[in-house]
């Protein structure tokens, strides 16, 4: 007997649009893309996303450089 096939619940679904009410710009593009090719690479703790952010290139809003605390408050605003 062959089981069930089961399909992943957000199957067809755009997710990626689904949690936000705001269009993308070019910054929150650049920086999901930033983060997207950080977490590829396996960097999940906050200092080496800091880090590759700042190698990246991706200023945050304000110019200067990441710091864990402006990340942070970045991802709470985006968040929302």
């Amino acid at each position: 007997m062959t089981s069930p096939r089961m399909t992943h619940p957000l199957a067809g679904i755009d997710y990626a649009h689904q949690c936000r009410d705001w269009e993308e710009t070019p910054y929150t593009k650049a920086l999901g893309d930033a983060l997207e090719s950080l977490f590829d690479r396996e960097v999940h703790d906050l200092d080496g996303i800091v880090a590759g952010l700042n190698d990246a290139g991706v200023a945050p809003p304000d110019g200067g450089r990441w710091t864990a605390g402006r990340f942070t408050a970045e991802m709470a605003r985006l968040g929302g």
